[in-house]
């Protein structure tokens, strides 16, 4: 099977290449930007999955450096996912032992390396178009509604959680409200200013401006929010967000200590268990995360399925080797790194360097950032995910292609991205199933002569047309069915026909076939 090539393309702005004046003008700012946007993820799955805080940030550092570097994505991010949070979690209390989980990321990126070298990533090709869509504007919509008790002070979900419902009994709708009713009116000034100030220079930069594409919006949306916050201690110190609950919160350096797989547990079956769980989950939502990529890539790239397994699987064993989450592509960073110019795989690169440069160097400045502005900045991507543009568009196909996107949409609303994406990938098939069983065959008559007439090909999901058909066919009739037009009938088709051939003698029917059998495979 032929595999998908990564395409370089050459536009007026200049080739799509690393190169300085890409780095300095588009995967320098991009990277800095995906860099804000995922160090707070990383802690917070890592905080989620019951694991050290740095392993999170580990994740990211390789995710950015090891997996950037082999992929062939130019503007996929790589780092810990919150679908794989819950499988952590699970194992450590399994196990009781997060070296032993070590063991089983590593192991887990071995399985993957060999998914790649066999091909498996042709797997990502059979999700329809309709299914991915949906994906992106779902995950908007969820970005949209997590980040609103973020922008009004209530921190108590982890940043990078999509799931519906959380810990303590409440959901994704109760959080909103609860924050609605009970703001902080530091976070609430501090996100408001912030997006207003990034719609602002959104605008400037698409007039042209130098200054505006020079600085990225969401670099100085975040300087505003340290800066108004340290503000309000000296003007109104009851706005000022003190509780570290509302801030990023990065450990320090000295404090961080290296785990390393503990690879006695490796005749554990349930360490072998725990890796196959992450193999088969990260790489299903690195197929998920690589086809969205490409789709909103400005530049219509295309990624090799099959190399990106095997460097998502590398990356989870350099990650589980030195004592870091398991990563995948993940969209969120991904559509952060398109959305703020990324051009070449440099970015990704960039933000795990800046990851690195952070926890070393200056770890105790950037808790100083208030997740309330973070929150501006992710509001604001979500939106350009989940633009009311979009449905309109997808309205406007038809309800084949619009059935399989909303529902995908409200999937991923009320559970989490993966079962989104599986309820909406299984609603597809049916559309499919429909659309193939209507009107795959049609029937005429003059008289007592009736002719059945195969429309397409015929396989297993027309098995029902066919017998409702047959059925109707009244006494006394000649019946001729007509496979002319189709160049394939499935074995089920044609033993249909038989069981009505034997049959058909005692409803005085008489039947005729043209251009079946040879059609049989």
């Amino acid at each position: 099977m032929q595999e998908k090539t990564t395409r370089l393309v050459s536009t007026s702005s200049g080739p799509l290449e690393p190169s300085w004046a890409n780095f300095l003008k588009y995967d320098g700012p991009a990277g800095l930007v995906v860099f804000l946007v995922a160090m707070p993820l990383c802690l917070g799955i890592a905080l989620a999955s019951g694991a050290p805080l740095f392993s999170g940030i580990i994740g990211g550092i390789v995710g950015g450096l090891v997996v950037g570097f082999l992929s062939s994505s130019p503007i996929s991010v790589t780092g810990p996912a919150a679908a794989l949070a819950v499988v952590v979690l699970s194992a450590i209390q399994t196990t009781g032992s997060f070296r032993s989980v070590l063991t089983a990321v590593v192991l887990a990126g071995g399985m993957q390396v060999l998914l790649g070298v066999a091909g498996a990533g042709v797997i990502g090709d059979y999700v329809p178009n309709s299914v991915i869509k949906g994906m992106l504007a779902g995950i908007g919509l969820v970005i949209i509604l997590k980040q609103i008790p973020h922008a009004l002070g209530r921190d108590k979900d982890f940043e990078g959680d999509f799931s519906f419902f959380e810990a303590g009994g409440s959901n994704t709708f109760s959080d909103v409200v609860s924050s609605i009713m009970n703001p902080s009116e530091g976070a609430v000034v501090i996100a408001l200013v912030c997006l207003f100030v990034l719609i602002a220079w959104d605008r400037w930069s698409a007039s042209g401006s130098r200054v505006a594409l020079a600085v990225p919006g969401p670099l100085l949306a975040v300087l505003l929010g340290i800066g108004m916050n340290y503000s309000f201690g000296i003007f109104m110190p009851s706005w000022q967000l003190t509780d570290p609950a509302h801030m990023v919160q990065l450990p320090t350096f000295g404090s961080l200590e290296l785990l390393f797989p503990d690879f006695a547990s490796i005749g554990d079956p349930r360490v072998w268990t725990i890796a196959l769980s992450i193999a088969i989950l990260a790489s299903i939502q690195t197929l998920l995360s690589i086809e969205a990529a490409d789709r909103i890539d400005p530049f219509r790239r295309i990624t090799s399925p099959n190399r990106e397994l095997v460097a998502q699987g590398i990356g989870n064993i350099a990650s589980g080797m030195v004592g870091g989450l398991p990563v995948s592509a993940v969209v969120l960073r991904t559509t952060a790194n398109i959305s703020s110019g990324g051009r070449t795989k440099i970015s990704t690169i960039f933000h795990g360097l800046l990851l690195l440069f952070a926890v070393v160097a200056m770890p105790q400045y950037l808790n100083w950032t208030p997740l309330a502005s973070l929150a501006a900045v992710l509001i604001l991507v979500g939106y350009k995910l989940s633009t009311l543009k979009i449905y309109r568009a997808m309205y406007r196909l038809g309800w084949e292609q619009f059935l399989p996107f909303v529902l995908t949409v409200f999937a991923i609303l009320f559970t989490d991205l993966l079962q989104g994406v599986v309820i909406g990938l299984v609603v597809g098939i049916l559309v499919v199933i429909w659309g193939n069983h209507r009107a795959a065959i049609s029937v005429v008559n003059q008289d007592n002569w009736y002719l059945m007439r195969f429309n397409k090909d015929m396989t297993f999901v027309n098995k029902s047309e066919l017998r409702t058909k047959l059925n109707r066919i009244p006494e006394g009739t000649t019946l001729l069915i007509d496979g002319t037009k189709s160049s394939y009938i499935d074995r089920d088709i044609y033993e249909v026909i038989e069981d009505f051939q034997r049959s058909a003698p005692y409803k005085n029917v008489k039947v005729e076939i043209k251009r079946i059998e040879d059609r049989w495979r």
